[in-house]
């Protein structure tokens, strides 16, 4: 179910344009990005600048970001992102993307 994809922050200090390749899961017509912490550059990014933008296979999609409150979508995630049983169990802080 998970996939790889490019990322596009805003940089909420230099106002630049980062892109990053990260493991994306996408359900219920929404992205879903995520990390065991909360120190990755492009999560801070899109946590002070939502404007964000997914691409893959030539698609590009625009959306704005916010990070996940609900525990069961938490879990639901990590268990469609990862195979392995002990990774997909553990706590992660998880960013939707909602392009609609």
């Amino acid at each position: 179910m998970a996939f790889k994809a490019y990322l596009e922050t805003k940089g909420r200090k230099t106002g630049k344009i980062h892109k990053v390749e990260l493991l994306v899961v996408r359900y219920n017509n929404r992205f879903y990005f995520s990390r065991r912490n909360p120190n990755g550059d492009w999560l801070k990014n899109a946590i002070a600048n939502p404007d964000v933008t997914v691409s893959f296979d030539e698609q590009i999609f625009t959306g704005k970001a916010k990070l996940v409150t609900d525990i069961s979508l938490n879990k639901k995630i990590c268990q469609l992102k990862y195979e392995d049983k002990k990774r997909a169990n553990e706590e992660r802080i998880v960013l939707e993307v909602d392009c609609n």
